[in-house]
């Protein structure tokens, strides 16, 4: 049986110049991969490509398939062999299995327990399956995939914890106020991280958005984007009032607020949570304005100290991740290697059979007074010795694996049955 194989590259191996150029369109993935397997090296076919990655996992038919899948590569997208083969890399047998099950778990991202690559994958798959490219093996494979990053999913903490600057500031939000959902924000500036803090917030439910901005013509255009008002830079002050959550990301050279400022607003708030992210680089905020009782401030440096721990325990909980990857890469192995076990367990189950039918016709020809009923019984009978005699040959077919010789024991069984001669019966 043929190998699965995988030839691919990734973040670790090659530069976003490169990945761009091999990285495949909707419609290119849809191209490749019919004329991909079209051809007679190619027994199964599926491709991944994200901006990440780009990878082929196929089954060859005719030797291993990969100078076939390179010059594929490079015929398509106009560039020599020579430029990206050094960046590829190639797994298979068990080392493609687990590469594409440490893939779906999103063990091999860039940013360990990211969610969006095992949709990625399952989109992927889904064009193959359109295609007619997978077959019993791939299609099982995958779905093993699917299944294996479920589970580390469960069973782990590897989706546990914010892993961005942004997402960082939402989760902090989250534990200072018992239900975010009724808290309202304001937005200082128009920072990009700061804008997918606000993104964070609302999609956890956050319905009230206060935009402030030097140029009021932004803070419209902004506050449009997420359903919010826009304010007068002059006007923030008064707003700091009604707010829960303040993002700062403006270009100020000086603190936009101070302590003595924040006081202030404090006393008309009858002293209410305010809770400050300063991701403005210099900072927006006065430090000191921490040390007022009720006001929580994190600035940039905050946030990234509390993302490198959660990527520290990330890691460590990939850890149990892996553990179960390789067991799911030990079960379809021993799956593949039963598929050999098949055919030799067909032919044996159907030689038995053959032998048993035909001395069932020379006794029962040579005893033309059985009735029906003799006939069926010893029929049954026939079928139970046969059965009992097969149990455990086919069971011990079955079970194999466990670090034994497995071709060697098939090599037996078909010599001890004498399944490659069957003339001779």
């Amino acid at each position: 049986m043929s190998q699965i194989t995988l030839i691919g590259i990734n973040h670790k191996t090659a530069p976003v110049a490169l990945r761009e150029i091999l990285s495949f369109t909707g419609d290119e993935a849809d191209i490749a991969l019919h004329n991909l397997f079209q051809q007679p090296e190619i027994g199964e076919l599926v491709l991944f490509s994200t901006c990440n990655r780009m990878e082929i996992l196929f089954i060859p038919t005719q030797g291993d398939g990969q100078d076939y899948v390179k010059t594929f590569l490079s015929q398509f997208k106009s560039i020599p062999v020579e430029k990206f083969e050094d960046s590829l890399y190639t797994y298979t047998g068990d080392k493609a299995i687990q590469h594409i099950f440490r893939v779906a778990c999103s063990l091999d991202s860039m940013m360990v327990g990211e969610p969006q690559i095992l949709g990625q994958v399952k989109k992927s798959y889904r064009n193959s399956v359109s295609a007619k490219t997978s077959g019993v093996i791939l299609n099982r494979l995958m779905h093993k995939a699917f299944n294996i990053a479920k589970k580390v999913r469960r069973e782990t903490g590897i989706g546990d914890n914010a892993v961005s600057i942004s997402y960082a500031a939402t989760e902090l939000a989250s534990k200072i106020f018992s239900d975010i959902s009724t808290r309202s924000v304001m937005l200082m500036g128009a920072g990009e991280m700061a804008e997918l803090a606000v993104e964070h917030l609302i999609s956890s439910g956050v319905k009230k958005i206060v935009v402030a901005n030097r140029t009021f013509c932004n803070a419209v255009t902004l506050a449009e984007k997420f359903n919010g008002k826009a304010v007068k830079f002059e006007e923030m002050e008064a707003f700091l009032k009604e707010v829960d959550i303040i993002i700062s990301s403006t270009g100020a050279t000086e603190f936009i607020l101070t302590a003595p400022q924040i006081k202030g607003i404090m006393r008309s708030r009858k002293n209410r949570p305010l809770f400050f992210i300063d991701i403005a680089v210099p900072r927006d905020l006065d430090p000191d304005i921490n040390r007022i009782s009720n006001c929580f401030l994190y600035d940039i440096d905050d946030l990234q100290d509390i993302v490198n721990d959660n990527i520290d325990e990330r890691n460590k909980e990939a850890v149990k991740g892996e553990r179960l990857v390789d067991e799911a890469v030990i079960k379809f192995r021993n799956w593949m290697e039963s598929l050999e076990m098949v055919p030799t367990i067909v032919a044996i189950r159907k030689k038995i059979d053959t032998i048993a039918q035909a001395e069932i016709k020379k006794t029962v020809g040579s005893m033309p007074h059985l009735s029906p009923q003799d006939h069926e019984a010893i029929q049954r009978m026939t079928r139970s010795i046969a059965d009992k005699i097969m149990h455990d040959p086919i069971r011990f077919l079955k079970n194999m694996g466990n670090h034994r010789d497995d071709a060697r024991y098939l090599n037996a069984a078909r010599h001890l049955f004498n399944l490659d001669h069957t003339d001779d019966l």
